[in-house]
């Protein structure tokens, strides 16, 4: 065996992260169906008018609003229909006083009017058969500009609509189709190396032979990088040799982020350590946490490399704690925020002195309860709804205490 030279806090474990990460500044451009969720690389700037005209905000009619002054539900004042306006149609007439278009919500208004009546203020003239042409009773006055949409209301020409950063939710992604834009540059995912090491590691889908078990990180993993930003590209498992790892390791140099499990506590065959010393720079090896003690950092050459441990909960717990924010840091994304919530603890826990515990929970009738069997043991997470953190100075946390679950 070959203990871990030195072990370090969660806290300098992160900050190490921090001090590696640089965040990703390939660009390219994608169609704007594909970019919701992406990361915009530059600024787009509006080439027209939002909307580019002015344009009813009601159904009714487009009026001259001094024709109006004396209008009401007892003193109507009769102007005449020049024309029927719809969406996506201007009109070729000029309104002028004492006449009216009717007009629908969203049309362009026609010259010479300068406000619109709602059609619930109006009335046909008693005694008038309207047909293409006719007069319409005005019920109430209108104000210059009501119910007018005005040219470049929501945007104007030069205006800024995304700034280089912005993550492209679907509003943002609404404001681009807006202004006419059918793509947008955007930062490249990370593309992610994922490989499980270990002789006894096989696919899903084959037959087990004695000694053998099947890959199930390479898989959580890849969930992992799917739904924080990155691109997971699954590589086959590579065998306990430095050999094999060193040719994983150059297999998978294209990558922006590599990411092997497996290889990387303290047995004889655990020889990731030694991999990365023939390719680059290991930032640390071992953390004061459980599960996931043997997790490890690496500059290989100069691509950032994660050595996560090869128990489910141990690996998929770190995935969690470290390598989403790196990973989303490096893609440009905001920082994930969990869901959590306050709940009292069902029955006691005993932590292990000395380590930062991600202690697993299921929440059950207003209290949580250990979910935690053995880093072994991927139902220790896939059984849980979340987890509390346990302080490396504390031992125990008694029935009944109030902690915080962040939420899977």
């Amino acid at each position: 065996m070959r203990p871990f030279t030195s072990t370090i806090s969660l806290e300098e474990a992160r900050a190490r992260l921090d001090a590696a990460l640089r965040p990703i500044i390939r660009v390219e451009r994608v169609a704007l169906d594909d970019a919701a969720g992406r990361v915009a690389a530059r600024d787009v700037v509006s080439p027209i008018d939002v909307p580019p005209f002015a344009r009813s905000a009601m159904d009714g009619y487009a009026v001259i609003a001094a024709d109006t002054e004396t209008a009401g539900r007892t003193t109507p004042v009769e102007l005449q229909l020049l024309d029927r306006i719809y969406t996506g149609k201007p009109s070729t007439v000029t309104v002028m006083r004492g006449a009216c278009a009717e007009i629908a919500t969203g049309a362009p208004l026609p010259d010479g009017a300068d406000a619109v009546v709602m059609v619930e203020e109006t009335a046909k003239a008693p005694g008038d058969d309207i047909g293409d042409i006719g007069r319409i009773q005005i019920l109430a006055k209108a104000a210059p500009g009501q119910n007018i949409g005005k040219r470049a209301a929501d945007i104007a020409t030069g205006d800024r609509v995304i700034a280089a950063g912005d993550v492209l939710m679907p509003s943002r992604v609404g404001a681009l189709a807006a202004i006419g834009c059918a793509g947008v540059e955007v930062f490249a995912k990370p593309r992610v190396a994922i490989l499980s090491t270990g002789n006894e590691v096989i696919a899903p889908g084959q037959t087990l032979a004695p000694g053998q078990i099947y890959d199930v990180n390479r898989f959580t993993l890849g969930a992992i990088v799917a739904a924080h930003g990155g691109i997971p590209e699954a590589h086959h498992p590579a065998e306990d040799t430095i050999d094999a790892l060193v040719d994983a390791l150059d297999r998978s140099a294209q990558a922006d982020l590599v990411v092997f499990s497996g290889g990387s506590s303290v047995g004889e065959r655990d020889l990731i350590v030694d991999a990365v010393a023939s390719r680059g720079e290991m930032i640390f090896h071992g953390i004061a946490v459980k599960p996931g003690k043997p997790t490890a950092f690496a500059l290989v050459n100069g691509t950032p490399f994660f050595g996560m441990p090869g128990n489910p909960t141990s690996c998929l717990s770190n995935a969690y704690i470290l390598l989403v924010p790196f990973l989303r840091a490096l893609a440009r994304l905001p920082p994930h925020t969990p869901r959590t919530t306050r709940v009292r603890l069902g029955r006691r826990i005993v932590s292990v002195a000395g380590r930062h515990q991600f202690y697993t929970v299921r929440v059950n009738n207003g209290a949580a309860f250990p979910a935690f069997k053995g880093s072994g043991d991927i139902t220790s997470l896939s059984h849980a709804d979340g987890y509390i953190e346990i302080a490396a100075d504390q031992s125990t946390v008694e029935e009944g205490t109030v902690v915080t679950v962040t939420l899977f």
